[in-house]
């Protein structure tokens, strides 16, 4: 069945949200409609408010309607730390943790160049000229364990010994809480080759 074409364009809408197939989205139309009109309006003024007003920091280039996020703004930060990440969600969950009081900045992605994605589009000109500032004193890689992550590390792990810099990587292993044997071939070795003294 088709639906009016202002419908059809709304489920078209949603379907580009990830992970939002053509039977999701149209239960999430009609639910806006049949169920949540006012929903629906406040949804649409803050994707309208977003999409005019958000940014990029100049600084970390995390998403904000400011300049200067207010992280990067934060006097208590240790400006000497600098923890690369790929997107603005590892950011939420590295504070969420509560451990990391430093700086950060955030690539948008991973190096990968079968999908067109190189140095420029990760904005490393930018973290360049924040290294070369010689505020940071060590820069921590907190980019996936996939290969572009990998390589994506490995690229700014260079810049930084040119510069003198040290680049320390997240541990990467066994869970808390895991038990050995539910976890896989790859994470026990990464575990192994990290491992440090007691």
């Amino acid at each position: 069945m088709q639906f009016s074409p202002l419908v059809n364009e709304l489920i078209e809408a949603l379907r580009r949200l990830p992970g939002v197939g053509p039977k999701s989205a149209q239960r999430l139309a009609l639910h806006m409609l049949q169920r949540d009109r006012d929903g629906a309006r406040r949804l649409a003024r803050a994707l309208d408010g977003a999409a005019e007003r958000v940014g990029h920091c100049a600084d970390c280039r995390t998403l904000t309607e400011e300049p200067v996020c207010r992280l990067c703004r934060g006097s208590h930060r240790d400006r000497s730390l600098l923890c690369v990440v790929e997107w603005p969600q590892d950011l939420v969950s590295l504070e969420n943790s509560g451990a990391y009081q430093g700086l950060y900045f955030i690539l948008m992605g991973r190096l990968s160049p079968l999908d067109g994605i190189g140095p420029r589009e990760l904005g490393l000109e930018r973290l360049e000229a924040r290294l070369d500032a010689g505020e940071v004193r060590e820069l921590i890689l907190a980019t996936s364990s996939t290969v572009e992550g990998e390589t994506t590390a490995h690229v700014i792990g260079e810049l930084c010994r040119a510069r003198g810099i040290q680049a320390t990587r997240l541990a990467q292993g066994v869970p808390m809480g895991g038990e050995l044997e539910f976890v896989d071939g790859g994470t026990l070795a990464h575990a192994l080759q990290g491992r440090r003294p007691v």
